[in-house]
């Protein structure tokens, strides 16, 4: 560590100290700098940044950990940058919060500044679904909002999402100038909290039906739910915010046997029944399991804690659950929505779907067979919803997602929504019963028509400032070097977005990508494989995203091209060193 560096994180340790900062903060920062150097500098070299999804750290006493103080500051940067984007007028704010440990606590004090900021302040009454939030922000016809999770990440996490005007988490320049109006408050002096009381509205179970409602008027099969409504669905919301919505939805759409997993349903931040509230983990949703073999539930629908994510189990021709990861997920939703809407005469050709640059192709292909226009974008669902919020006016929005468990579908709602996601999976289901197929069935067709796509993901973990200067060398590395094979397939294709270049590596021909720049290398094969790399804008990993496909010749041959498949992804793997 240089002497510079030891300075600053010395003296941004001893601000802790002053007055106006708690006992308890003290006491812990003084622990820190007299025992624990290592997580002193962990602690204080840097302060937390807003990334692809906001502002989000481990919980502790630092500038780069999550507390009260970063919240306030954070909020009161916010609003300063709020006053000035809207001047003269009456502001207004929504909050929510998810089930972690301090989540209330942060989204109240988060309130009381707003507040004090003469904002008008929606706060919900207790914890709720993310996507929600964006909901009440466009309901309310808000300026901003706040939601405070961290979502699927471990329990010692929690973070503080920053949603902008038309219900989306900000996209540049506003997150870089919240950041810069953040970085202008050096001082807890700076931060209003006194006073406004009254500015403060709760938000309760009446709000929540104005959105139910709304899910509910996206069924696109209501005879099949009807003719199947008693098939047997278990849900888990893993100690989350999801617990009264998602099986309220579920009962509004028609389902009358939604089994819940009882002790999941109990509200912690510690979530004491998983070792990680992450649903793309089988081990997260074998309680829901072993519960929906015990009472032969035909679909497992399980949410993170902040109920925008969804993970799906569904029984396969054995009868075993397997688990859909979240590029299939979205390839189903993509299918049985264009499915209906062209059935039910509703496409004329000036419809779109979304998917991200890391998402299955296979979503592009369904789309491309309806005749439905889709575009890619970066990895995050505010960019999503960028495009959605582009393309008002000129396109109708009609569904979207992610290969990280994200879906939406209709546009009242610019955040990805597992309460919408789980009450149209558990319909696809339906219509699937109705056509004499399951969903486990009805993904095999799918990639009888359009190819088998399968996909697979390495999340490599380097933690702390040795761990991010490690991963950003990964980075220039592959740029310096990229693999001139893979798979035994030469690459033909290098799509940069840091440089916004595609390059052929056939030709030499390069042309410009019409995305924002990110942090992401894709490595394209002469057979088609693709490979994408980039780090987490939420966590301390680097990701690598495999996409390989053949033809499916017969349902017969299933088990033998998932077999193919599968040992190809393991073989790029081993070839690029992560196993």
């Amino acid at each position: 560590m240089s002497d510079e560096l030891d300075l600053i994180i010395k003296q941004k340790a001893e601000q802790r100290l002053s007055d106006g900062f708690d006992q308890a903060t003290k006491d812990a920062v003084r622990e820190l700098i007299e025992h624990d150097p290592k997580e002193l500098t962990e602690s204080f070299y840097k302060n937390l940044e807003f990334g692809t999804g906001g502002l989000r750290g481990i919980m502790g006493v630092g500038t780069n950990r999550m507390n009260i103080y970063t919240v306030g500051m954070a909020t009161q940067g916010l609003a300063n940058y709020l006053k000035k984007e809207f001047p003269g007028r009456k502001i207004k704010v929504a909050i929510g919060h998810d089930s972690r440990n301090n989540s209330r606590k942060f989204a109240e004090h988060t309130a009381r500044i707003f507040a004090a900021n003469g904002f008008i302040v929606y706060l919900f009454d207790a914890l709720r679904p993310t996507p929600e939030l964006s909901f009440a922000i466009r309901e309310l016809g808000c300026q901003s909002g706040v939601v405070v999770t961290a979502s699927h990440n471990p329990k010692e996490y929690n973070g503080y999402k920053a949603y902008w005007a038309d219900g989306a988490q900000v996209t540049p320049p506003h997150d870089k100038n919240i950041i810069d109006e953040v970085a202008k408050i050096t001082s807890i002096e700076q931060i209003e909290t006194q006073g406004g009381e009254e500015n403060i509205h709760i938000l309760d179970e009446e709000f929540d039906k104005i959105y139910l409602d709304k899910i509910r008027a996206l069924s696109l099969s209501p005879e099949a739910v009807a003719q199947y409504h008693d098939m047997k669905i278990v849900y888990t919301p893993i100690h989350g915010s999801g617990v009264v919505l998602i099986p309220k939805s579920l009962h509004n759409f028609g389902f009358t046997k939604v089994l819940t997993v009882k002790e999941q349903n109990i509200i912690d931040g510690n979530f004491p029944t998983v070792a990680s509230p992450n649903p793309e983990e089988r081990a997260t949703m074998q309680m829901a399991i072993d519960y929906a073999e015990q009472v032969g539930a035909e679909l497992v629908l399980a949410s993170d804690p902040d109920a925008d994510r969804v993970g799906v189990a569904v029984r396969n021709t054995n009868g075993e659950y397997v688990l859909l990861n979240g590029n299939q997920t979205c390839s189903l939703l993509t299918y049985y929505l264009l499915r209906r809407w062209s059935e039910l005469g509703r496409l004329n050709g000036r419809e779109f779907v979304v998917k991200t640059i890391v998402t299955t192709e296979l979503v592009a292909r369904i789309a491309e067979s309806f005749n439905v226009k889709y575009f890619d974008c970066l990895t995050g669902f505010k960019y999503i919803a960028e495009l959605i919020r582009e393309n008002e006016g000129k396109l109708k929005y009609i569904g979207g997602g992610e290969e990280s468990y994200g879906y939406l579908v209709g546009d009242f709602v610019r955040d990805k929504d597992a309460v919408s996601a789980c009450s149209m999976v558990a319909e696809a289901a339906a219509w699937a019963k109705s056509q004499g197929m399951t969903l486990y069935d009805l993904i095999k067709t799918i990639y009888l028509q359009y190819g088998f796509y399968k996909e697979g993901l390495v999340s490599i973990v380097r933690k702390g400032k040795d761990g991010q200067e490690e991963i950003k060398q990964m980075m220039a590395e592959y740029r310096t070097n990229p693999p001139r094979s893979l798979g035994g397939s030469p690459v033909v294709m290098i799509k940069d977005y840091l440089t916004r270049i595609t390059t052929d590596m056939v030709t030499g021909h390069t042309e410009a990508i019409e995305i924002e720049q990110s942090n992401v290398l894709q490595f394209i094969t002469e057979d088609g494989t693709k490979v994408s790399v980039r780090p987490s804008g939420t966590e301390p990993k680097i990701k690598y995203y495999f996409g390989v496909r053949a033809d499916l010749p017969d349902m017969q041959q299933f088990n033998t091209v998932q077999q193919q498949l599968d040992a190809k992804i393991e073989a790029l793997k081993k070839e690029l060193k992560l196993i």
